[in-house]
């Protein structure tokens, strides 16, 4: 789960990492008044769950109270264009009013689960305000990485190698390690599995700042941490991807145009593979468990159909705890219910298979029934690109 730059920013706080001032605003008359109180000169920033805000207009510098309401209101219901929300965009709903600051260096600072070595771990740059993508790109050699041991916590001698490291004036190096061992105190305790302050900001009145702030959430530990689930912005959200956790369904969309019903996470990225493979693009990720009844089916092909840009479906089920001919009946009840006009190729192994099959058949309904994960990518990438 991601939450928005503010939000980011008030867990942080409570864990002793230094965020400027300021406050949300849902109206540029709102923008005023908290410029008003932050002294006039402010930063209007739109928040977006997305990077690149600044390239795309939707954080400006204000030098009054009057200007900041007039920035607010040409960013405000402003559809956002950045390099991660894609064409579509996002609508700015609220921004974050605050203080200016006068910043003598920008830096890097990202704690992240290395999968590899199974522990957090830091990565921290003297590149700041830049992509770490084209940092790690172009100048590799200026990411400092430090991985901590989840047992021992971050030890000292750790946040200290990575202030040198940064090249922080050793009269700060304290201070820096200090808002180090906040960062993952704050990353801990709430089951983040990122936490990226970019830039990580030195004032020239020698304070260390987190000029911007994000989170993500491991969606598993939630039930943990009611307080931030409740942070959850739908707007911000694929309605597709809302409505399927609505109903249970692991779907995440994506840019192609076959459409994937499948059981299991690890299936699933396999027929994504082999659809590539084949040389088509998959639509989509959905992974209906191993325990879906009909009903669930239905749900998913609602869903799957709900993206224009789907032309063909590729169900591809192993029946274990499912069997196949519940997968076959709900197929065709949901294709009646529906009235599905795009091709269907369903490809079925395991219990009861030769039953599904069957139902299948005698649907009376245009079903391509594949022989094989090989077989079913073939004819359903010729049936979308026909």
């Amino acid at each position: 789960m991601k939450i928005h730059e503010y939000q980011a920013k008030q867990i942080l706080s409570r864990f002793g990492v230094a965020v400027p001032k300021g406050e949300v605003a849902y109206t540029p008359e709102e923008a005023r008044e908290i410029a008003t109180r932050l002294g006039g000169i402010v930063v209007v920033k739109a928040q977006i769950h997305a990077g690149g805000r600044g390239k795309a207009g939707g954080v400006k510098l204000a030098r009054s109270a009057a200007e900041a309401e007039t920035i607010a209101g040409e960013i405000l219901g402003k559809k956002l264009v950045t390099v991660q929300t894609g064409p579509e965009g996002r609508i700015v709903r609220r921004l974050l009013i605050e203080e200016g600051l006068d910043i003598a260096r920008e830096l890097y600072l990202g704690l992240v689960i290395d999968r590899m070595s199974a522990s957090p771990v830091f990565m921290a740059s003297s590149e700041g305000g830049v992509e770490i993508e084209v940092v790690a790109a172009e100048h590799p050699e200026k990411i400092l990485k430090e991985a901590v041991n989840p047992a021992l916590g971050l030890q000292p001698f750790q946040a200290r190698k990575m202030a040198f490291g940064l090249g922080i004036d050793p009269l700060l190096v304290n201070e820096a390690a200090k808002f180090f061992g906040s960062l993952y105190r704050a990353f801990q305790a709430s089951d983040a599995s990122l936490a990226e302050i970019n830039p990580f900001v030195l004032t020239r009145d020698g304070r260390l700042l987190a000029l911007d702030a994000k989170m993500n959430f491991d969606d598993n530990a939630l039930f943990r941490h009611k307080d931030i689930r409740e942070l959850r912005d739908l707007d911000e959200e694929d309605p597709l991807e809302v409505k399927a956790s609505n109903y249970n369904l692991n779907y995440i969309r994506l840019d192609g145009n076959v459409g994937c019903m499948v059981n299991g996470a690890g299936l699933a990225m396999a027929t994504m593979d082999i659809i590539q493979y084949a040389g088509g693009q998959p639509a989509n990720f959905l992974d209906v468990g191993g325990g879906a009844n009909e009903e669930q089916v239905r749900r998913g092909f609602e869903i799957i159909l709900g993206d224009p840009n789907v032309r063909a479906v590729l169900i591809n089920i192993f029946g274990g705890i499912m069997r196949c001919d519940i997968v076959a009946s709900g197929v065709v009840a949901a294709a009646k219910s529906l009235g599905i006009k795009v091709p269907v190729v369903v490809r079925l192994e395991g219990t009861n298979v030769e039953l599904g099959q069957k139902i299948l058949r005698e649907s009376g309904l245009r079903f391509t029934v594949a022989n094989g994960m090989k077989d079913a990518a073939e004819k359903v990438v010729a049936q979308a690109k026909g």
